[in-house]
């Protein structure tokens, strides 16, 4: 494949800009930035308004032309992109430049929030769901099976070479292996923000008595850095690959003489758009499924949660192996997970960089914070290649899955490691490490909470 350069950007007659030429782009550029800075008229409570409406398609369009903007430009960065991660991390940090230091204004960043963010109607909650159907439909029943029962293990093997890492920096810095362990490794470990951090300062309050803020305040910090290494290590595995062919299987975790064969047969079957609008359907309808199954399961009170993500990836697994969903409908799958992962990456790196605080990340970034949070997320990766052929696995993947994905941010750290990776296809195991992952590292912290917490 020829190198992207700069040049070819400037061609009026190239379409080079996400398919659309220059002249397309310039103008669409100007559209967006009359939309999101020129003030108009007063909203409702009298203050300056804008021509800004937070819809979806004017959102999705508007975070599309900035991830067009700072992605191909990433993607023809000599040094950027061949070991920092190309487009996508620049466009990723350039939003969180943008949204830290107020470079949009805040109707705009509310927009955004509701966009992406906690909201029940966001791109994320159809992103995710997309890639995680369409993956784990497409692969191979047997292949499947045999992933699953190894994969459990090695998430545990990345915890104990992340401790390991992460113990043995700390003590350099004169730090007690049990303040690591709580610290450092179970934030960062821990399955992300919202399923992990949280949580576990609540559980930190509990047995203290002192507010879950003061736990809170530094482990988002370190998770905030332990995630810009998990990122960039994830570029940075991917030229691994690139330079050690023997060490990569190009998106498939499993090792697998009989992925040939299997692929052979995708290839036969090709999907209308009805196959993907039916699969797009699937999808929507297995999510509600797994809303209503984790609701339930909230409402039994066992005493931990399972996202319904978890019950997503466990229903779609079922499906698979049970060879209910007919072959086109699997091939429509694959063709809308690759419109998602492929198409509009971008956009939602953009999204996720909006909302990405860079203050947190230099609030903690001490020498010593910074070397304890690169030796966990560099002990869970190298422990994991170690061990991977051994249990069946490619190294390049299964340290992207079960180490990075283990190390990063929750859903949002998912998309940003894989899409550095460019292994956007790996969703459905990121996701098994976030969730079940982050539940272990819960039941985890519970335990060393309660005995060593004060």
């Amino acid at each position: 494949m020829a190198k992207k350069n700069f040049k070819e950007l400037f061609d009026p007659k190239e379409s080079k800009w996400g398919g659309i030429s220059l002249p397309m782009f310039l103008c669409a550029l100007i559209v967006v930035a009359i939309v999101v800075y020129v003030p108009f008229g007063l909203d409702k409570e009298g203050n300056p308004g804008s021509f800004l409406r937070p819809n979806f398609l004017i959102m999705f369009s508007a975070l599309a032309v900035f991830g067009l903007l700072f992605g191909e430009i990433g993607d023809r960065i000599p040094i950027w992109n061949d070991y920092i991660g190309g487009g996508t991390i620049l466009v990723f940090f350039m939003a969180a430049v943008f949204g830290t230091y107020n470079l949009v204004p805040e109707n705009f960043m509310k927009a955004v929030n509701i966009f992406y963010g906690k909201q029940p109607v966001n791109f994320l909650e159809m992103f995710i769901p997309a890639l995680i159907v369409g993956s784990v439909l497409t692969v191979d029943r047997k292949t499947l099976i045999k992933s699953i029962s190894g994969y459990i293990p090695l998430i545990i093997i990345g915890v104990i070479g992340a401790s390991a890492g992460g113990i043995a920096v700390g003590l350099i810095f004169g730090k007690n292996p049990i303040d690591v362990m709580m610290n450092y490794v179970l934030p960062i470990m821990g399955g992300g923000t919202g399923a992990g951090a949280v949580p576990m300062s609540e559980m930190w309050a509990s047995k203290t008595g002192r507010p879950a803020s003061e736990w809170f305040g530094f482990a988002i910090s370190i998770l905030s850095i332990a995630n810009v290494f998990a990122i960039l290590c994830g570029a940075l595995l991917k030229k691994l690959g690139e330079a050690k062919p023997s060490l990569t299987g190009n998106g498939e975790l499993l090792i697998d003489n009989t992925k040939e064969a299997v692929r052979d047969k995708e290839v036969d079957v090709k999907p209308e758009l009805t196959d993907t609008t039916a699969a797009f359907i699937l999808t929507g309808v297995l999510f509600m499924v797994a809303h209503i199954l984790g609701e339930v399961w909230e409402s039994l009170g066992l005493g931990f949660d399972l996202h319904r993500l978890v019950f997503l990836i466990l229903l779609t697994m079922f499906l698979n192996i049970a060879n209910i969903v007919p072959d086109k409908i699997k091939a429509g799958a694959k063709r809308m997970q690759t419109f998602f992962s492929k198409h509009t990456i971008w956009i939602l790196m953009a999204a996720v960089g909006f909302t990405t605080d860079v203050k947190e990340i230099i609030a903690a970034a001490a020498p010593s914070n910074i070397l304890i949070a690169l030796a966990i997320v560099l002990g869970a990766v190298g422990l994991i290649m170690l061990v991977a052929r051994k249990m069946k696995f490619h190294p390049v993947e299964a340290a992207i899955t079960a180490g990075l994905c283990m190390a990063n941010r929750g859903g949002a750290g998912d998309v940003a490691v894989l899409g550095a990776a460019d292994r956007m296809e790996l969703m459905s195991f990121a996701q098994i490490s976030s969730r079940i992952g982050g539940a272990m590292m819960l039941v985890l912290g519970s335990v060393m909470f309660s005995f060593f917490a004060s």
